[in-house]
């Protein structure tokens, strides 16, 4: 004799319907609700990485060439990737280490304090605080003519641009960058120190071990992977940042997206859009490599903080 399932009913005998239709795919609403996102990232997403792909390989006559790809290597357009990656992977440093601490000061107090409000409240409005009013904010505060320049001058002595414009140097953009990146990092951080469970450290006290130990085998362990994804996150954060630095830097190209700038636009040469477009392609590659580690550190760390 064949054993037959039983079928889950419901309180009034009937059986429930499958979300999704019979097939348990989503339904005609379902899609509909989800157009506009999907036309949102197929427009300003998938196809301008379309025309930066096919346009990286092709010369200004249209005809395939590698001679882009080729120049990332050479001149001027290298050392503009080795900056971005030098005050990419410095200012993500700065911020991951400052804001982890922050974010640590933040964690062990309250849950529903005025202290932990307000700087959640003030990081989300810091972290998107960029481009040309955070340029403007540094220029008034400690420009040539800023506040702080003409106080630190008139009255201490100090000129702190002595010898160097430094501000709207690589210095200067390391300094404004990680204006924004630490408040990124108490976002991105602040989940994963939330995710540590007081019944861990009451389980490590009661075996025996000592703060140290709960660092050295518990805490340290579960929270070094998201701290890893968080300083990638900051990595690409500041690797793709352009209109902060357009509006700071007036004169030269010293990273890439002010190069890119400078070929779309033909400040240096005409008719070198794709060659602009072949550094988009390795900021693409670039920003692609550093998420994609940080997807994979996520998806470790998952199971402890679920």
């Amino acid at each position: 004799m064949t054993a037959v399932a039983p079928v889950a009913t419901t309180p009034g005998g009937s059986t429930p319907a499958k979300r999704g239709g019979a097939a348990g795919r989503p339904s005609v609403a379902a899609w509909l609700v989800a157009v506009p996102f999907l036309a949102f990232v197929g427009i300003f997403l998938v196809y301008p990485t379309v025309l930066v792909l096919f346009g990286a390989f092709q010369d200004s006559n249209g005809a395939l060439t590698l001679g882009n790809l080729t120049t990332l290597f050479t001149g001027v357009v290298f050392d503009a990737f080795v900056r971005s990656i030098e005050l990419s992977a410095l200012t993500a440093v700065i911020g991951a280490i400052f804001g982890a601490l922050l974010t640590w000061a933040v964690a062990v107090g309250k849950q529903e304090g005025m202290v932990r409000r307000v700087v959640v409240a003030a990081s989300g409005v810091l972290a998107q605080f960029g481009g040309v009013p955070l340029a403007f904010a540094f220029l008034a505060t400690i420009g040539f003519e800023g506040l702080v320049t003409k106080y630190l001058r008139d009255n201490v002595g100090i000129d702190i641009f002595a010898g160097s414009a430094w501000l709207f140097e690589l210095p200067g953009l390391t300094l404004v960058y990680t204006f924004f990146q630490i408040p990124l990092m108490v976002i991105v951080f602040l989940p994963a120190l939330d995710g540590l469970r007081p019944q861990w450290r009451e389980a490590n006290a009661s075996l025996g071990g000592t703060s140290w130990t709960y660092w050295r085998h518990v805490g340290g362990p579960i929270l070094t992977p998201p701290f890893l994804g968080a300083l990638l996150l900051l990595f690409a954060n500041a690797f793709s940042a352009y209109a902060t630095a357009a509006a700071l830097v007036s004169q030269g190209s010293p990273i890439v997206p002010l190069q890119i700038r400078g070929f779309l636009t033909g400040e240096v040469v005409l008719g070198q859009e794709n060659l602009g477009k072949a550094l988009g392609l390795g900021m693409v590659i670039v920003v692609s490599i550093a998420m994609g580690v940080n997807v994979l550190l996520q998806r470790r760390v998952a199971k402890w903080v679920r």
